[in-house]
């Protein structure tokens, strides 16, 4: 059958098509995506500027029409942290599913967290044993851990790469203080989250996942061989922590000229990559997997499951 999987989150509407049936894994026929940036658009009172509703509409109206077009069997279509938590929130879906006939189902961040652990425990298996995986979105970050295909433990935190450039480094470039002050309260969040993990045994397997690591594993990362002749890719922490400064000293507009850093992320790269180094460093790991699955995948693979 073919699914379609629309995400709306903080920073783009992404369409992803894929030919998949229960017990197979799924084969991705085409990627549609436009930017969003929506914490550009949040008002004083959290609300999503009347700009900012215009600019969702436009979007997921042409993912709608995308989809119309290639004869899906189901439309999976989901909203994350951004709309979520904008006060005006339920109005935006109503217009939403008024202008352009989608339904969004609002996920909460523990539900994305879970998700997108489902889609790495497949992508890894059981070999993988216990797991920790780290999730950074536009407007969250995800946190999961667990031996089995859902997490243990599973935690959403406001530490998201687009919600933290909006938050702190308001320069561009951001300033040495700035990206300090943002440390400082990424550190204080994820120290006050650890006990959620108190009881936990240690990962065997740690694993990233999303586009802002992805992007920074391709800049700052390694390559190693995997199962099948397939390519691992890795992130160390020191590395990370080498090309963070680097990073940092690069306009927004000229970032896209390095490996794996894209238009659609430039702008929130360095908190992502500030982001991820604390929280590797609270959870004491030195060395992540990069996982090319995540919350869309995981969506895809509950759907499966349930019509099996």
């Amino acid at each position: 059958m073919r699914l379609g999987v629309l995400d709306v989150g903080s920073n783009t509407v992404h369409l992803l098509i894929v030919d998949a049936h229960p017990g197979a894994r799924p084969i991705p026929q085409s990627s549609h995506k436009s930017v969003l940036r929506l914490m550009r658009y949040l008002t004083p009172d959290g609300s999503i500027s009347d700009e900012g509703v215009t600019v969702i509409l436009e979007s997921i109206g042409a993912a709608a029409a995308i989809a119309r077009e290639s004869g899906l069997d189901e439309l999976l279509s989901m909203a994350t942290s951004a709309i979520r938590e904008a006060t005006n929130g339920a109005e935006v879906l109503a217009l939403v599913e008024e202008r352009t006939g989608i339904a969004l189902q609002v996920l909460s961040g523990d539900d994305e967290a879970k998700l997108t652990f489902l889609a790495v425990r497949r992508w890894y298996g059981w070999s993988a044993g216990e797991m920790l995986l780290l999730d950074i979105g536009g407007g969250s970050l995800e946190i999961a851990a667990g031996g089995d295909e859902y997490p243990d433990v599973a935690i959403s935190l406001p530490l998201g790469a687009g919600r933290s450039t909006v938050g702190f480094l308001h320069d561009d470039p951001p300033t040495a203080a700035q990206q300090e002050a943002l440390r400082l309260h990424a550190r204080e969040v994820l120290t006050a989250a650890l006990p959620a993990f108190a009881e936990e045994p240690d990962a065997h397997h740690v694993v990233g996942s999303s586009k802002t690591i992805r992007s920074l594993a391709r800049l700052a990362g390694s390559v190693a061989d995997g199962i099948g002749g397939t390519e691992r890719s890795l992130l160390r922490r020191s590395q990370l922590d080498d090309w963070i400064p680097r990073l940092a000293r690069i306009p927004a507009d000229a970032r896209p000229a390095l490996p794996g850093i894209t238009a659609d992320r430039t702008f929130q790269i360095v908190a992502g990559g500030i982001v991820l180094s604390e929280a590797m460093a609270a959870f004491r790991v030195r060395e992540l997997d990069v996982s090319p699955w995540a919350l869309r995948e995981g969506i895809i693979l509950r759907y499966l499951d349930r019509l099996g």
